[in-house]
């Protein structure tokens, strides 16, 4: 299958129903194919100040009509929509994949069955967006009523690496409950996100319900600093979080959800299931090549079992670089990181490791000379004063301890200031447990990696953001709750009227 061969491909944005057309002067993007460096397209359109402003004014016109439609009447939209997505699911994927270089298997199976269905989750809240009413006993003479209102225009802002999944979980909510979106791709992987645009329009949504820009870090932070936006959805670097919730904050106190990854720990312990950890710390791990927020990026192996642990460990890693290659072919499990600058970023930090005193067990050199490949690296008791122990690298760099006891244990895995996920491994469940109340992470899995599902809330603990996505708490930051007083106090006695 050639990732080159393309049969229909947007470039430009996606604004009240319709592509805009071509205009000289704008600025453009390039595209790359990170399997073999060859240009995709150099004709994406960067939206500045008078798109991003366009893409805004026309979102809150739309806001107008559609926060007065039925919830049945939206749910039949965002149905009709998850039906298109699973229809185009190949044609999505491949834009995708030769973008940023996620195996074609697992982004079509990404689009297919999670995304379509996250699509799908929501449409079925459409209709069960009720309020609430609490009865006068409390003595102060009010019936009280609350209810739920959409915010109005949200912006939502992706990372590169999993595009239709950030799409489901900031789109659909958003417009369930009755808001317009401007959704803008990241950069670096922007075409399968345009390509949805005409799905958009085939599903129902009036103009200007769902839009869609394209754009670095400048059109990110116009969507923030911009007084239409109510709220801003944004998934990215902890770095650009920070700036785009200043100036979020700066310009009209919208509200602002924030993930902004993980240097998660995975705990091992002596009883757990061997080929369960084994599994999940090596596959599990570099799944999309280690480009995954929620990666089990600090390893923590209990020394009784360490020496075979890690043995097997590499071997594992050993393995999967066997079936690292062009992520369009259907053997590939591993493809390459998503550029040269992030491939240059995760090989600056295994040197750096190295200097700092970390083992290099495995990995951490280029694969072949073309494309961006990169043998998964396994580094040994790095100080933990090393940035490499601290920083999100985002790639396939796994960093291994040891421990003693339970004691230890969490304290290693809190010491960082993020707190997305933790992974728990052992046979012991009310160790697990107890563990899991002691992890500064928005979720804790039990003898598996972390994988965010439909009907829980996922999102970070301490500098990992806040605010959260999936489940009914996706769609509650979607909506204000508004309080109604009724007063009820008997009228006075006429002789004191």
């Amino acid at each position: 299958m050639n990732g080159n061969t393309i049969t229909t491909m947007h470039t430009q944005p996606f604004i009240n129903n319709e592509y805009l057309p071509q205009k000289n002067g704008r600025e453009k993007l390039k595209i790359y194919n990170p399997t073999d460096e060859t240009l995709i397209t150099a004709d994406v359109e960067v939206c500045g100040p008078l798109e991003v402003h366009e893409a805004v004014e026309a979102a809150s016109d739309a806001f107008e009509v559609w926060k007065t439609w039925t919830g049945s009447r939206r749910a039949k939209c965002l149905l009709r929509l998850a039906d298109l997505l699973e229809a185009n699911c190949e044609r999505l994927a491949k834009l995708e994949t030769i973008a940023m270089g996620m195996p074609f298997i697992a982004s079509r199976e990404l689009i297919r069955t999670k995304v379509a269905d996250w699509f799908r989750y929501y449409a079925g809240w459409c209709t069960k967006l009720g309020g609430e009413y609490y009865p006068d006993d409390d003595g102060e003479g009010f019936y009280k009523l609350v209810t739920y209102e959409p915010r109005g225009v949200c912006a939502a802002v992706a990372s590169y690496n999993a595009t239709f999944l950030y799409a489901a979980w900031k789109i659909a909510p958003a417009v369930a409950a009755g808001n317009t979106v401007v959704f803008k791709p990241s950069e670096r992987s922007p075409l399968g996100a345009l390509a949805m645009g005409d799905l958009i329009k085939q599903a129902g949504f009036p103009p200007g319900v769902i839009n869609i820009i394209s754009g670095g870090e400048r059109t990110g932070f116009a969507l923030a600093n911009h007084g239409g936006i109510k709220m801003v959805s944004f998934t990215g670097s902890h770095t650009n979080g920070k700036r785009i919730h200043v100036a979020a904050t700066h310009t009209n106190m919208k509200r602002v959800i924030l993930e902004l990854g993980g240097k998660n720990p995975s705990i091992v312990f002596e009883d757990a299931d061997f080929g369960n950890a084994l599994h999940h710390n090596s596959y599990g791990f570099l799944l999309n090549t280690g480009q995954a927020c929620v990666s089990g990026s600090r390893l923590f192996v209990h020394e009784d079992i360490a020496d075979g642990f890690i043995r097997g460990l590499v071997e594992c890693f050993k393995t999967f670089t066997t079936i690292m290659g062009d992520p369009m072919e259907p053997n590939t499990l591993l493809g390459p990181l998503v550029d040269k600058r992030q491939y240059d970023k995760v090989m600056n930090y295994i040197k750096q490791g190295q200097k700092d005193g970390g083992e290099l067990l495995c990995g951490g050199v280029r694969k072949g000379d073309k494309g961006w490949f990169l043998e998964p690296a396994i580094l040994l008791n790095l100080p933990t004063t090393s940035c490499v122990y601290r920083d999100e690298i985002f790639g396939p760099v796994l960093i291994v301890h040891t421990f003693k006891d339970e004691e230890e244990v969490i304290d290693m895995a809190n010491d960082t200031m993020y707190g997305l996920s933790a992974s728990i491994f052992t046979k012991d469940i009310v160790r697990a447990m107890r563990i899991s109340s002691e992890l500064r992470a928005g979720t804790v899995s039990i003898n598996s990696g972390t994988m965010p599902t439909m009907s829980t809330p996922f999102g970070g603990f301490k500098q990992s953001g806040f605010g959260r996505e999936s489940g009914k708490n996706g769609l509650m930051e979607y909506l204000e709750p508004k309080t109604i007083l009724i007063d009820c106090k008997p009228p006075p006695p006429e002789d004191e009227i």
